[in-house]
């Protein structure tokens, strides 16, 4: 087993998995640092529901992916925006805008499941597992030295170029001295699977909230899966709820919309909290996805924006030999500007108006909701970023060089 490679990833997960595929379908050598073992799927593999793009649906078929999923996805064809309390709505139709969908419903589970499939299929993949990262070593030219831990003790692999792909709490984003801003929202959102009188028909239905939102999201299952914001205090009391209070409060959050709510899978329940690298690259190494940036899941756009890191690195790689030049990694900085600001300003800004309970703010979001629904070109713009079209897109985003 070789401790060299032209890049390591230091993350098995959503975007660091996708991204070990993307690099090695272009012949690049490439190292995968796994947490979890052979056999395993890593913890952010649950149950929890992944909205895809539109975007992130292109690129996830032609990296072969989507073919792997062997559970049916949910299509999003329309989409229902309300706020509980403010008057006004919007609704957004896949077809007024030439597409037959928004995008997909995937359960992470499965998604998992279609990553591992198709990373087992690769050559030039060399994945260290169980093993998590130590620090770095003294450095040689041309190269990062990382060291690595696992069930036989230290090790020092060599790259070109080192990816943080190791989640909010990123271990080799502190090694790499990257500062983060941090906002607690003070929120705790209630994942599971429902299912209800009427079946899913394709509506994605975003309720607003002070506590935050609930989703109701149209799994392939004939289920729906539910997103639920609670305010933090509140969240071991909704967590203790049995299974008919748990859904007579999800009943009341989103009214009768998908009928009577019947039924309740396990909830699992997840602190939400805005993380924001200070900056995205470093000697060497650069951090993506959520080691980059954890946003509120408003809007459903965390992986769908660091897949659109992943492959904007792995766009730039293929232009250059050496994939660690501090070039290359400014070039890339320099593409994911527009997109990954617009859409953490989308984000936040939505997730502090919307939870906002003052009542000087209620009159300003029914007109916001008012305008949105009778401009075409307000929607379009939140089409737009919904569906992952926003700035520099990478080319597999938008369909092209499958």
């Amino acid at each position: 087993m070789t401790d060299r490679h032209d890049v390591v990833i230091v993350g098995g997960g959503l975007v660091g998995a996708s991204l070990a595929i993307a690099l090695v379908r272009q012949g690049v050598e490439v190292g995968l640092v796994e947490a979890a073992p052979a056999g395993q799927m890593p913890a952010v593999f649950d149950q929890r529901n992944l909205s895809f793009a539109a975007a992130t649906v292109n690129a996830l078929t032609a990296l072969g992916v989507m073919q792997q999923l062997r559970t049916p996805t949910g299509p999003i064809r329309r989409i229902h925006i309300s706020r509980q309390g403010d008057f006004g709505r919007v609704r957004l139709e896949a077809q007024d805008y030439g597409r037959a969908t928004f995008g997909q419903v995937v359960v992470a589970r499965d998604f998992g499941e279609a990553l591992e499939a198709r990373l087992d299929g690769l050559s030039g993949l060399t994945r260290y597992r169980p093993a998590r990262f130590v620090g770095f070593a003294p450095d040689e030219a041309g190269h990062r030295a990382l060291r690595i831990a696992d069930a036989e003790g230290e090790r020092t692999l060599h790259a070109r170029l080192v990816v943080a792909a190791d989640g909010t709490r990123s271990a080799v984003r502190e090694a790499l001295g990257i500062g983060v801003d941090e906002h607690d929202y003070g929120q705790t959102l209630f994942v599971a699977r429902v299912r209800a009188t009427q079946a899913p028909d394709g509506t994605a239905y975003e309720r607003l909230g002070d506590d935050g939102p609930t989703a109701l999201l149209p799994r392939g299952d004939r289920h729906w899966g539910v997103v639920h914001g609670v305010a933090r205090e509140q969240a071991e009391t909704v967590a203790a709820l049995n299974d008919v209070a748990w859904l007579a409060r999800l009943q009341r959050a989103v009214g009768w919309r998908i009928g009577r709510l019947v039924a309740s899978g396990e909830r699992s329940a997840y602190p939400i909290a805005r993380v924001v690298a200070q900056r995205l690259v470093a000697d060497r190494a650069v951090v993506l996805g959520n080691a980059a940036q954890t946003i509120h899941p408003i809007g459903a756009q965390g992986f769908n924006l660091g897949l659109r890191d992943a492959l904007t690195l792995a766009e730039e790689i293929a232009r250059g030999h050496d994939p660690g030049t501090a070039s290359r990694l400014a070039a890339y900085a320099a593409r994911r500007r527009e997109d990954r600001e617009r859409t953490l300003a989308f984000s936040d800004g939505l997730a502090r108006l919307t939870a906002n309970p003052s009542p000087l703010l209620k009159p300003v979001r029914s007109a916001g909701l008012v305008a949105m629904e009778a401009q075409p070109s307000l929607q379009a713009f939140l089409v737009g970023g919904a569906m992952g079209f926003r700035g520099d897109v990478p080319a597999l985003c938008r369909g092209e060089a499958a």
